[in-house]
């Protein structure tokens, strides 16, 4: 994991010494750079010093500036060279929460680290927009290519796709031209994946568009979906309801559950409270229309290929199919001794 080699605090003490008391407190205030870690507003700046937020903003940038000029920033190049080398290694492109997160959770050294981006020439902040977060970038070149690339599998993306996170990598990397071989790594595509707004990742790790409820589930029906789907086989509703509480961190009551899952046409009770999906090709109807289903499909059947045939689709008695057949109002034999349906 790249790192850093140097103390934030400490050089940023070092870079603040040469600001006058005002433009000091007006920096560490903004970056929240003293003993309290939250970055004031311009407003709130203003309000302490009676003075506009402009004024403040214009302070902040002469301070800035000033730095920059300083014997003391000359000093501490090696800091901003060793900055700059532990981002390259990250991928030159790295979304702001997470490369603050990459080298502290503590909140004080991130706002630190922030610092420094801002005094760096060679760090280029670019702000959120519809598509992606806040970033920042050493190399134009190389976030113009990931930009266009992370917009392109966007676009190759349908609605409601899931796609495992090896198989995006692979078709995000087939999007990256002339990208450099350093950069061909598996954790530095996932890291640039994370840029995107509109593509994301739900809790078991697939990935597809961040508007899709199989993505950001918003409520128990899209987590029992995703959990079955998980499951790929048939569950009882009491044990969906267990799976979303340990999966999604959700309290999910059982009964609760079970209503959710009768609601929705995503899911089909296939008989002693198990519950499938839809899109597995189970049919919805209790066990007579499963039948009337299966001959209207397949045309006259003999009574064990229909028992064959619907002990696939529901979790039931062979019997129960058996009395369903004996109802002459529902179905009947043909002369070749095959059922049909009235």
């Amino acid at each position: 994991m790249s790192q850093i080699n140097f103390k934030p605090k400490q050089v940023a003490k070092k870079l603040l010494t040469v600001l006058p008391e005002r433009n000091f407190d007006v920096i560490v205030n903004r970056f929240g750079l003293g003993e309290s870690s939250e970055a004031k507003t311009l407003d709130a700046i203003g309000k302490k010093y009676g003075i506009t937020r402009e004024r403040v903003r214009q302070i902040e940038n002469f301070s800035i500036q000033a730095i920059k000029k300083s014997e003391v920033f000359a000093k501490e190049k090696e800091a901003f060279e060793n900055l700059f080398s532990a981002i390259e290694a990250l991928g030159a492109v790295v979304s702001e929460d997470e490369l603050l997160s990459h080298f502290s959770e503590d909140k004080a050294t991130q706002n630190h680290i922030n610092f420094f981006l801002v005094l760096g020439d060679a760090f280029v902040r670019s702000k959120e927009d519809n598509h992606f977060k806040h970033r920042w970038s050493i190399d134009s070149d190389m976030s113009e290519k990931v930009h266009a690339s992370l917009k392109k599998l966007y676009e190759g993306l349908s609605d409601e796709e899931i796609v495992p996170e090896g198989e995006l990598v692979t078709r995000f990397l087939s999007h990256l031209k002339d990208v450099s071989e350093k950069y061909r790594d598996e954790e530095i595509l996932k890291r640039w994946l994370k840029l995107s707004k509109l593509i994301d990742r739900n809790p078991f790790g697939e990935w597809g568009r961040s508007s899709s409820s199989n993505i950001r589930a918003r409520g128990m029906r899209d987590y029992a979906y995703l959990v079955l789907r998980r499951h790929g086989s048939p569950m009882h509703f009491s044990e969906v309801a267990k799976a979303i509480t340990a999966s999604f961190k959700k309290p999910a009551h059982v009964a609760t559950c079970h209503n959710e899952l009768i609601k929705d046409k995503r899911f089909v009770l296939v008989g002693r409270g198990l519950y499938a999906l839809s899109e597995w090709g189970y049919n919805k109807g209790v066990v007579r229309d499963v039948i009337k289903e299966l001959l209207k499909k397949e045309g006259p059947m003999s009574k064990e290929d229909i028992l064959k045939r619907v002990m696939k689709e529901r979790y039931v008695k062979e019997n129960t199919v058996l009395v369903n057949l004996q109802n002459t109002n529902n179905f009947k034999k043909n002369k070749n001794g095959l059922y049909t349906a009235v």
